[in-house]
């Protein structure tokens, strides 16, 4: 099982956090966590405390857009049918959307495709292009996906077919064959920002189609649907991720929206509440996924496209449909990960290992992926989770940050019939024979290059915290500095010796409920998913070193602070 946590202080050049905090006039507390962010002077942290549409870059700076653009304006004054290809994730979704309603409202003729999990794979395929084609389609666009297509793109040149591909998942050594390949991770790409999601750069087309057609005032409703797939798909918050996000927060939380929508945030709950990255994370986005996962994800994309009053009724129907397939989803999933759990904690091939493979007959594909997620926060080891079906096993892959999942699929590439990814999560597809070989020649890969450390997790500690020095400006301040999520983690702090005067009391079988007490100041807070640390809890009630963060609660309609706890440590003597 995993390892105690090792509390690791972030480092910070106090030089820089004291300059910071009198040119910017914020608190120490606020300085430190800029700082550390790599804030090194006030002109580039204000932006990052209050973006704006005009901070995004110049799109045309991206390598392909250009003969993209002017391909897609011509396709739209020519009359000729255009298809756009997308993915069936959150981020290949609203990637779908942003583009298809663009060029709607520009006047183009366009349909959209998303590749079904199960019936058609994954990605840009030969036999969807020749399906497109056939219906008429002289230009396709690609979102989220192709960058790896060699043979699709072939495809596509035999028939006649002109092909954009926009992706931000990491090309192979040779690009695709097509009429542009926007990506700013080509390694020809001068673009200043490499870490935009699939829906962000479909965001910079739009961006552009916009820019070239006279529409700047259409972009933002766009950033709100872009913000969704950005947040979904974990990429770091900075650069134009954290203009998106935080505007696009902003949108969503006020209004108005289309009936599609709406209707969404409605069966999340979220209608009239201040929408933040945890109501996008945990309630909207795995309600667009669950659609992909175990459904089709055409439900999703014609739900965000439904924008005409008329369709109010349909609308709440896939919303509700959308809920539906979420709740299928999330039993399916525990399920599998009871089992896979099984597998690692009995089966010494499999649990021993330093990458965790391990495969079940018949597992839901669509649920793989988070199942090895759910592993790895189990086990803080890299996690392979296979489905075999039949003589063939599709496999989800989920990393932890010092190990490079990708990279350790190349290295034994000719094992696989397919494979792609990031450095931190991964796809792909094996014959169910070769399966022990995967995990013998991953494990071999990862044995040189990981140490016993690296398989303790960290949590990172972005400083001390005294409850005497937790005031309003504090709490104001660490709310500007969010959406929180990779890149731009939530603040953690330490603090020593706290007494709790209230609780332990389990909340809902899996959450430890209390009150502290430190200097005569008196807060409430929540530990996340640590009913099992109850006895060691009440054991150090007296005095217990904590690491938390600080979020704000409602309750009655009043705000207040209360502690997240991340993690407990007997105090040192």
């Amino acid at each position: 099982m995993k390892a105690p946590r090792i509390w690791e202080q972030v480092a910070c050049d106090d030089e820089v956090a004291t300059r910071l905090e009198q040119e910017l006039q914020v608190s120490p507390v606020m300085a430190r966590l800029l700082s550390i962010r790599g804030f090194d002077d006030t002109t580039r942290a204000r932006q990052f405390l209050a973006p704006s549409l005009t901070d995004l870059y110049d799109p045309f700076a991206l390598t392909d857009m250009l003969p993209a653009v002017e391909r897609i304006l011509a396709a739209i004054a020519r009359k000729e049918r255009v298809a756009i290809h997308g993915d069936y994730d959150v981020d290949g979704v609203t990637s779908t959307v942003i583009l298809r309603r663009a060029l709607e409202l520009l006047g183009a003729d366009v349909v959209h495709f998303i590749p079904e999990r199960i019936r058609d794979g994954y990605g840009l395929q030969p036999a969807a292009l020749q399906r497109l084609h056939a219906e008429g389609v002289r230009l396709v666009i690609s979102v989220d996906c192709g960058i790896r297509a060699a043979e699709a793109a072939d495809r596509a040149t035999a028939l006649g077919l002109d092909l954009i591909i926009t992706d931000h998942h990491e090309p192979d050594t040779a690009l695709p064959r097509a009429l542009a390949v926007i990506n700013p991770k080509r390694h020809d790409c001068p673009y200043p920002d490499k870490n935009l999601a699939g829906v962000g750069v479909a965001l910079k087309l739009v961006q552009a189609l916009c820019l070239r057609s006279g529409r700047t005032s259409w972009l933002p409703a766009f950033v709100k649907i872009a913000a969704i797939g950005t947040l979904a798909d974990v990429v770091p918050l900075v650069g134009e991720n954290r203009i998106i996000a935080k505007l696009g927060l902003g949108m969503l939380s006020s209004g108005p929206h289309k009936v599609g929508l709406r209707s969404l945030l409605d069966v999340c709950g979220l209608t009239g509440k201040e929408i933040d990255s945890y109501n996008i994370g945990f309630m909207v986005a795995p309600r667009i996924n669950a659609a992909g996962r175990m459904s089709t994800p055409d439900l999703a994309a014609r739900l965000l496209l439904a924008s005409d009053e008329t369709m109010a009724d349909e609308a709440r129907l896939l919303a509700e449909q959308l809920n539906t397939e979420n709740l299928r989803r999330q039993q399916e999933e525990a399920d599998i990960v009871a089992q896979a759990k099984k597998i690692v904690e009995t089966d010494l091939e499999v649990g021993s290992r330093t990458v965790i493979v391990v495969a079940g007959d018949g597992w839901h594909r669509g649920v793989i992926g988070i199942v090895a997620s759910k592993l790895v926060d189990a086990f803080h080891r890299p996690v392979i989770v296979l489905s075999i079906d039949g003589d063939v096993a599709h496999g989800s892959c989920r990393s932890i940050p010092s190990f490079n999942m990708l990279g350790a699929l190349e290295s034994c590439g000719e094992v696989m019939t397919k494979f792609g990814g990031h450095k931190q999560a991964a796809g792909l597809t094996i014959e169910s024979r070769r399966i022990r070989e995967l995990r013998a020649r991953v494990n071999g890969h990862a044995d040189t290059l990981l140490q016993p450390d690296d398989l303790r997790p960290r949590l990172w500690i972005d400083g001390t915290l005294a409850f005497r020095s937790i005031g309003s400006q504090v709490a104001s301040e660490l709310a500007t500095l969010a959406p929180f999520g990779a890149g731009n983690p939530c603040p953690v702090f330490r603090t020593s010796r706290v007494e709790i005067v209230d609780g332990p009391r389990v909340l809902k079988e899996r959450h430890l409920k209390m009150a502290f007490k430190q200097d005569g100041r008196i807060l409430r807070g929540i530990a996340w998913r640590a009913s099992e640390r109850e006895g060691f809890v009440t054991e150090h009630k007296a005095a217990i070193d904590l690491a938390f963060s600080l979020e704000q609660d409602t309750w009655n309609g009043e705000k207040y602070l209360q502690l997240s706890v991340a993690d407990f440590k007997a105090p040192e003597a």
